[in-house]
C-alpha cells in the first residue's frame, strides 16, 4: 500500500455539493463507481439493459416506480438505511417529494438515464 488508508466521510462529501440528479463519484470498488447523489422531484423513466441499479437511502424517503415486463406499474418506498436493487432491464423512475440523499453503486461508465446521449457527466469529488 503506497498511502495511508483513509476513510470516506459521507456527510462531508454530501456537504460539498447542492445540485440534484448529478451523481458524484466518491470511490471505486471492483470496477464499480460508488456515488453520492441528492435528488428531489421525478427522474425520467429508464432502464439499464446490462446491469442492476443499486439504491441505498441515507436521508429522506425515496419511491422507485417500476414497470413490470407486462406493462403494469408498481413501486417500492425506501426510508433511511433501506436499499433496493432494480433488476437489469426493468424500467424504473426514482421519485422524491422532499430532498433525498442516496448512495449508488454502478459499473464504471453506466449512464444514469440508461442512455449515454442524455446522461449527466459524473464528477469525482
Amino acid at each position: 500500500m503506497d498511502t495511508e488508508p483513509t476513510s470516506i466521510n459521507l456527510e462531508a462529501k454530501l456537504a460539498k455539493f447542492s445540485d440534484r440528479w448529478h451523481p458524484k463519484i466518491i470511490s471505486n470498488f471492483n470496477g464499480h463507481d460508488v456515488m453520492l447523489v441528492k435528488v428531489k422531484g421525478d427522474f425520467v423513466w429508464h432502464s439499464h439493459p446490462d446491469t442492476d441499479d443499486f439504491f441505498l437511502v441515507l436521508q429522506g424517503t425515496l419511491r422507485i416506480d417500476l414497470r413490470t415486463p407486462s406493462g403494469e406499474t408498481t413501486h417500492v418506498e425506501l426510508n433511511p438505511g433501506e436499499l433496493y436493487v432494480v433488476p437489469k432491464g426493468i424500467e424504473h423512475r426514482p421519485v422524491a417529494v422532499d430532498e433525498v440523499h442516496l448512495l449508488l453503486i454502478e459499473p464504471i461508465g453506466t449512464p444514469n438515464t440508461g442512455d449515454p446521449s442524455t446522461a449527466v457527466k459524473k464528477e469525482v469529488i
